[in-house]
């Protein structure tokens, strides 16, 4: 059977993108077993003939209406697949997959009938809300960082923007690279609606979302832009913790200096 990547070498670069992330992702050892998960709007890519593809599988509910996401096409990593599957074989390990003219269902176009992720409605979800804004973010991430989860383990980090400033504070590139920071989701049940609903709260504040004690959610304009973000900051984690680790607490750059960088990189304030 033909592939819908045969002879669409842009849609082809989008799954290339994804596999090469989710390689990153088992490499940082923040993709254990099953965990986390990829979703990339590849609507820009989608041709005639694509949308003339029928189902490969019954249609499935989203559990809500997402009216932005009509006409829309999505890569997803598959549910129970393993990051380090998806970086080697990644049609087999995700799908392809449009929403209904309803914008109440999702069905699965090619080129295997595997099942997205499970929390696929919480991802479509955010990618409804930040199109209805007008914002051209293509993908989300979620993912288990080691030590930004770990510096979610106490209330101290969990205040606003306390953690955000403190990982700017650790080196410069991180402000430059993350300027909106790190907001902050306090711990919700895996896959509850209300862990979806609190973290597209955030959405208009931050591009990069932690969730208490289990992992951060991070958007883009692509795959790569979302993964970069969360190992820059994760990055600035790895310095604080390290630094406490050799027994002392890190002075990080003074507020004078992080104003004077902003000022210099013409960054948001």
């Amino acid at each position: 059977m033909k592939s819908i990547l045969e002879n669409r070498p842009a849609l082809a670069y989008e799954v290339e993108q994804v596999a090469e992330v989710a390689g990153y992702l088992w490499q940082k050892g923040w993709a254990e077993r099953n965990g986390g998960n990829i979703t990339v709007n590849v609507t820009e890519h989608i041709d005639e003939e694509i949308r003339q593809m029928p189902a490969i599988a019954e249609p499935v509910a989203m559990g809500e209406v997402l009216p932005h996401l009509k006409g829309c096409y999505f890569f997803c990593k598959g549910t129970n697949k393993r990051m380090r599957d998806l970086a080697r074989r990644p049609m087999e390990n995700g799908s392809f997959i449009r929403i209904t003219e309803d914008c109440a269902h999702y069905e699965i176009i090619a080129d295997n009938p595997v099942k997205p992720t499970s929390e696929l409605p919480s991802h479509l979800a955010m990618h409804n809300y930040l199109l209805g804004k007008g914002l051209n973010y293509k993908a989300a991430l979620h993912t288990h960082p080691i030590e930004l989860v770990a510096m979610s383990h106490t209330d101290k980090f969990l205040e606003k923007d306390v953690l955000t400033n403190l990982l700017w504070s650790m080196i410069p590139e991180t402000k430059a690279f993350c300027p909106r920071g790190l907001g902050i989701a306090r711990y919700q049940l895996p896959g509850s609606q209300i862990l979806a609903d609190t973290t597209i709260a955030q959405l208009d504040d931050y591009d990069v979302v932690l969730w208490e004690k289990h992992g951060v959610c991070s958007v883009g304009c692509d795959i790569m832009e979302a993964f970069d973000q969360v190992d820059v900051l994760n990055k600035s984690a790895q310095i604080y913790i390290n630094a406490k680790c050799m027994g002392y607490e890190p002075d990080g750059m003074s507020q004078a200096q992080m104003a004077e960088m902003t000022k210099a990189f013409n960054l948001p304030k």
